[in-house]
C-alpha cells in the first residue's frame, strides 16, 4: 500500500491513511514522516527507513522496489508511507508499476501535498478569481540536480500560480529561467520551508529577488517556492499550523455516511 502521510502533522492524515499505518506489519518510510505519525503503527511492525535529508545517504529507488517486493512475498502488510501525496512527486507510479507486474496488490492512499499545506498555513490561495486561473506543480530540477529544461513559458503566463517543488537550491536559476520567458520580474514569490508543520518558515521576495532571498535566509528543510500573484496574499501568520486539540477523533463507520466520536 503507497500511503500519503500529508505534510507532517498527524491530524493532517486522512482516516484512510491513519487506518493503514494503523495495519501495518512491515513500514518504509520517507525520512520527512515525523515521529508521531510512526508511533501510531503498532509495536511489532517492522520500521524501515527508506528515505533521505537534502544531502544525506538513502536506498536507491531499485533498492525500495526490491524490498517492497520481498516483504510482501513473505505475506507481510506492506505501508509505503511517503510524505505529502504519493503521485505528486512521491513515485508512486514506478513502485506501483514494479509491483504490479510481479504479482503484487497495490492501493494508493492520497495524502496533503505541500502546496495545499503551504497555502492553508499562510492563508493565500492556489488559485483566484481574476488572478490565478491556473495552478502548476513542478520540479525545477532533474534527478541528478540541473535545472529542468522545458516547460517554463507555460510558468511564465501572469495567470498561473506556478508552485515548485524541491527548488531551493535552484531558485535563482528558476527564477531567471521564468524572467526570461516573459514573466515579470515584480511578480510576487514566496518560499515555504516544511509547509505544514510547526516549524514551517515563510520568506517574501518578488521573481527579480527570489533567488538572492532565498539564499539570504539560509532555509534547510524541504522548500517550495510558489509564483504567482496569489503570493502577495500570504501572511506570516507563525510557525504553527491549525490543529485540533487534542487525540486524534475515533472514528466508526455507518451505513451510509461516517462518523466521528
Amino acid at each position: 500500500m503507497l500511503v500519503g502521510a500529508g505534510p507532517g502533522a498527524p491530524d493532517l492524515l486522512t482516516v484512510r491513511a491513519l487506518r493503514a499505518i494503523e495495519g501495518a506489519q512491515a513500514l518504509l518510510y520517507d525520512a520527512l514522516v515525523g515521529e508521531e505519525i510512526l508511533a501510531l503503527a503498532p509495536r511489532p511492525c517492522l520500521r524501515i527507513r527508506t528515505g533521505k535529508l537534502s544531502g544525506g545517504v538513502s536506498m536507491k529507488q531499485d533498492e525500495i522496489n526490491v524490498l517492497m517486493l520481498k516483504l510482501a512475498m513473505r505475506g507481510l502488510t506492506v505501508v509505503r508511507l511517503k510524505g505529502g501525496d504519493p503521485s505528486v512527486f512521491g513515485r508512486c507510479g514506478e513502485e506501483r508499476d514494479y509491483l504490479e507486474a510481479r504479482g503484487v496488490a497495490v492501493a494508493v492512499v492520497p495524502g496533503v501535498t505541500a502546496a495545499s499545506a503551504a497555502a492553508a498555513q499562510f492563508g493565500f490561495p492556489l488559485t483566484h478569481r481574476g488572478e490565478a486561473r491556473r495552478v502548476t506543480f513542478a520540479t525545477a530540477r532533474t534527478h541528478d540536480g540541473s535545472l529542468v529544461e522545458g516547460g517554463w513559458d507555460a510558468g511564465a503566463d501572469p495567470e498561473t500560480t506556478l508552485v515548485l517543488y524541491m527548488a531551493r537550491d535552484a531558485a535563482g536559476q528558476a527564477a531567471d529561467r521564468l524572467m526570461a520567458c516573459g514573466r515579470s520580474p515584480s511578480t510576487p514569490a514566496i518560499a515555504v520551508e516544511n509547509a505544514g508543520r510547526k516549524d514551517a518558515r515563510l520568506v517574501q521576495a518578488d521573481l527579480s529577488t527570489l533567488g538572492a532571498v532565498v539564499e539570504t535566509a539560509a532555509l534547510r528543510g524541504p522548500v517550495l517556492l510558489v509564483i504567482g500573484e496569489v503570493a502577495a496574499k500570504a501572511a506570516n501568520r507563525g510557525a504553527s499550523p491549525p490543529s485540533a486539540e487534542g487525540p486524534l477523533p475515533e472514528y466508526r463507520p455507518r451505513s451510509g455516511y461516517g462518523g466521528f466520536r
